[in-house]
C-alpha cells in the first residue's frame, strides 16, 4: 500500500509538474523573455515545485529529515543522474554565464546552507530570508542584465498559449503538486517506518529522484528540441531555487533541523552535494573548453551510483 502511495504521488507531482512547466514557459514566451533566461528561472522555478510542495509539506507535518534530504538529494540527484543521462543523448556548449553567474551563485547557495546548518543543525527563519533574498537579487540581476545579452533561440513553432490555457495548466499542476506532495510523503514515511529507514534515506534517495522526475523530462525534451541551452540553465537553475527558494521559503514557516537519524545529512550527504557541484566547473573546462560530452556524463553518473551505494550500505 506504501509503495501505491508513493508511486501514485510521484505520477501526480510529474503530472502537476509538467502542466505547471507548459504555463510558466507559454507566460514567459508571452513576455518575450529569452530562452536562456526561462531555463534559469521560470522553467526552474516550475521544475523545482515539486520540491517546494514535497519540503513544505514535510516540514509542517514535523518531517525535517524528509524536507532537507530531499532538497540535498535532488540536487545531487539534478547534477549526478539527470545532466549525465542528458550528456549520453547529446553533447552540451556551454555559456559564458555559466562561469560569469550560474555556476558561482551555486555554490554560493550550496556554500550557505552548508554553513546555515552545520552549527545548529537546523534553518530558522532569518536564515530562510537571507536565502530567499539571495535569490530575489539573483533574479534581479538575470532579468536586468542577462537578458539583454542573450541571442533568443525559440523556434518558429512554439507558439505561446491563450490565457486561459495558461490559468486551466497553472490551477491543474498546483492542485495535482500538493496532492502528489500528500501522497509522496504519506507513503514514504510510512515506508521508512515500516523497514526502520530513516526518513533521512528515503529523502535523498526515493523522494528526491522521484521529484527531480521533472527537471529530467524538462531537459531531455530542452535537447530533443536542440534547444541546450536551457536545459544545462534549468538544472543549475533548480538547483539554485532548492536551496534558496525551497529551503528558504521552508524555514520562514517553520524551522529545517536535522534529527536524530539524519546526522548523515552533515556527515555524508552535504558533502556530496558541494562536490558534485564543484566538479561541473572542472568537466566544463576538461578537456574540451566550454563543452560537456558523454563522457562527462558518464564521470557523473557514476559519481551518482556511488553516492547511492554508500547511502544505502
Amino acid at each position: 500500500m506504501n509503495f501505491l502511495l508513493i508511486i501514485g504521488g510521484l505520477i501526480t507531482l510529474i503530472l502537476g509538474g509538467n502542466w505547471l512547466l507548459k504555463s510558466a514557459v507559454a507566460l514567459s514566451l508571452k513576455l518575450e523573455i529569452p530562452k536562456i533566461v526561462i531555463g534559469m528561472t521560470v522553467v526552474s522555478f516550475a521544475t523545482s515545485a515539486p520540491e517546494l510542495i514535497v519540503s513544505v509539506n514535510a516540514a509542517l507535518s514535523g518531517s525535517s529529515d524528509l524536507a532537507l534530504g530531499n532538497v540535498i538529494g535532488s540536487n545531487i540527484a539534478n547534477l549526478g543522474l539527470v545532466l549525465g543521462i542528458t550528456l549520453l543523448l547529446s553533447k552540451i556548449d556551454v555559456e559564458k554565464s555559466f562561469y560569469k553567474t550560474d555556476w558561482p551563485v551555486m555554490m554560493i547557495a550550496s556554500a550557505a546552507l552548508y554553513f546555515f546548518i552545520i552549527g545548529d543543525k537546523a534553518i530558522v527563519a532569518y536564515e530562510g530570508l537571507i536565502l530567499f533574498v539571495l535569490l530575489i537579487a539573483f533574479l534581479i540581476y538575470l532579468l536586468r542584465f542577462q537578458k539583454t545579452v542573450v541571442v533568443d533561440e525559440i523556434p518558429e513553432n512554439d507558439e505561446p498559449l491563450p490565457l486561459y490555457k495558461i490559468v486551466l495548466f497553472l490551477v491543474l499542476g498546483g492542485v495535482c503538486l500538493w496532492g502528489g506532495s500528500e501522497l509522496l510523503i504519506n507513503g514514504a514515511v510510512a515506508l521508512a517506518q515500516d523497514f526502520g529507514i530513516s526518513e533521512r534515506i528515503i529523502g535523498v534517495t526515493v523522494v528526491s529522484i522521484g521529484t527531480s522526475i521533472p527537471e529530467l523530462a524538462a531537459s531531455i525534451i530542452a535537447i530533443l528540441k536542440k534547444e541546450k541551452g536551457i536545459s544545462l540553465g534549468n538544472l543549475l537553475g533548480s538547483n539554485i531555487f532548492n536551496i534558496l527558494a525551497v529551503l528558504g521559503i521552508t524555514a520562514m514557516i517553520t524551522p529545517v533541523k536535522v534529527g536524530a537519524e539524519g546526522e548523515g545529512l552533515l556527515t555524508n550527504d552535504i558533502f556530496w552535494m558541494l562536490g558534485v557541484s564543484f566538479i561541473i566547473l572542472p568537466l566544463v573546462f576538461v578537456p574540451s573548453r566550454m563543452r560537456l560530452n558523454w563522457k562527462d556524463g558518464i564521470i557523473l553518473l557514476i559519481g551518482y551510483v556511488t553516492f547511492v551505494y554508500i547511502t544505502l550500505k
